[in-house]
């Protein structure tokens, strides 16, 4: 912890304030989403198929919208973008402890989602232009806020859940409020750096688009790295999917413990695997690792058991699903600095809120066709009885992306295009 402090303070005001905006974004943002469903579903009575709705409108209105958020970022301005971002988010909370339609319901989902896809690609990218040669360590313990924030969150909601769900919803747009109001008063307003050849107005847009659709080592990289994102994410797919599996109605118990050591796991390690890397490995090698850690992490769950299982077997399963939640947090964590770093390399340091949007929105995309296949894998599996094919994909599709990766190190895709450089002032 001392290790931290110290770090944190050696950035600027701005980037310390980014970190703990970062942190309270995540616990008010954790505080309530885990809970939603159930809410939905149990508290309002929505059938299956409007929960679904719900939260894939959520989903869909920010990852589909990165791209914009990135835009009107490099456009308008990072601390405009952040302080809407937090504003909307305030409102969408308020909504969502009011709401009892389904009308109601999507249009506080869809501003939850497109409030993050504002504030997420301008946060990003001031850390980056503020962290200057800094990069690595600003992401590193950015990193550290932000899981702190998703370990927190949960507990939080947990806790004022024993009054009702309209307290979580009133508290987390609280949270978001506070976020604005400080961020308004003390985050100091940056910029891009001006390019004197950027054309103002939608003609612009489009110009700054087609800057990034041809740079081929963003795309390529964006490409490697979008598997990345579906691994990750399978803490909250596959994992619950086979904890309900072996362990029926205590699923929901392992699962409390899954998150939790999964981040520990990135909260303790980050800085320490993070200076280990920079000592050792140059950025491609440390997210290779990385990549291999997190393919690697389903390999515990290939010989547990595919029913529900008691005694030693249930506590063999939990092993394995608690191992394969550490190991992708230490893959994540180990990767995620230098890969934010990367990205900003290959814009050309140029347009970069708008590079963090492209990526964001290419992961998200990646994502949702990924869960469709990793659902129909499991379907697959229990009509077969080969539990091991979910598994034995998703550590393929790990080894494939640090092959990828690999290949574009050794042909030197990973330096920035001609088209990504800085126009001249």
């Amino acid at each position: 912890m001392k290790r931290l402090s110290a770090q944190v303070r050696s950035f600027d005001p701005s980037i310390q304030l980014l970190m703990l905006n970062q942190f309270g974004i995540n616990l008010g943002f954790y505080m309530l989403m885990p809970y939603l469903a159930d809410h939905l579903a149990h508290g309002l009575g929505l059938a299956a198929w409007a929960v679904g709705l719900v939260l894939g409108v959520r989903n869909l209105s920010q990852q589909g919208m990165f791209w914009l958020g990135g835009t009107l970022a490099d456009r308008i301005g990072y601390k405009p973008m952040i302080l809407a971002g937090c504003a909307l988010r305030t409102g969408a909370f308020a909504l969502l402890a009011l709401a009892d339609t389904l009308p109601a319901l999507i249009v506080a989902s869809a501003a939850t989602g497109f409030a993050g896809a504002l504030f997420n690609p301008a946060v990003r990218a001031y850390l980056a232009e503020g962290a200057g040669e800094r990069r690595v360590e600003a992401f590193a313990c950015f990193n550290v806020f932000y899981q702190a924030g998703i370990l927190l969150g949960p507990l939080a909601g947990l806790a004022l859940l024993t009054l009702n769900f309209s307290v979580v919803c009133a508290v987390s747009a609280a949270v978001f409020a506070l976020l604005a109001v400080v961020q308004a008063r003390a985050l100091p307003a940056r910029r891009p750096v001006p390019d004197a050849q950027r054309t103002s107005g939608w003609r612009g847009i489009a110009a700054d688009w087609r800057a990034v659709g041809r740079n081929r080592p963003f795309v390529l990289f964006s490409a490697a790295m979008a598997g990345s994102y579906l691994l990750a994410f399978q803490t909250y797919l596959a994992l619950p999917l086979q904890a309900r599996t072996l362990l029926g109605d205590s699923s929901g118990t392992a699962m409390g413990v899954v998150f939790a050591v999964s981040a520990l796991v990135a909260v303790a390690g980050q800085l320490r695997l993070t200076d280990w890397a920079r000592t050792r490995l140059d950025p491609p090698k440390a997210i290779v690792i990385g990549l291999l850690v997190m393919g690697a992490a389903f390999l515990p769950l290939l010989p547990g058991p595919h029913h529900t299982a008691h005694g030693f077997a249930a506590a063999l399963g939990l092993a394995g699903l608690v191992l394969c939640a550490a190991l992708l947090a230490v893959g994540s964590a180990l990767l995620y600095p230098f890969e934010m770093d990367t990205l900003v390399r290959l814009s050309g340091e140029r347009l970069v809120a708008t590079y963090y949007g492209a990526y964001s929105t290419a992961a998200g995309v990646a994502v949702a066709g990924g869960n469709l296949a990793v659902g129909a894998l499991f379907d697959l599996a229990a009509r077969t009885d080969t539990p091991w094919l979910p598994w034995t994909a998703l550590t393929t599709l790990g080894f494939g992306c640090a092959a990828a990766l690999t290949s574009l190190r050794r042909t030197g895709h990973l330096h920035p295009c001609p088209a990504a450089a800085p126009a001249p002032a």
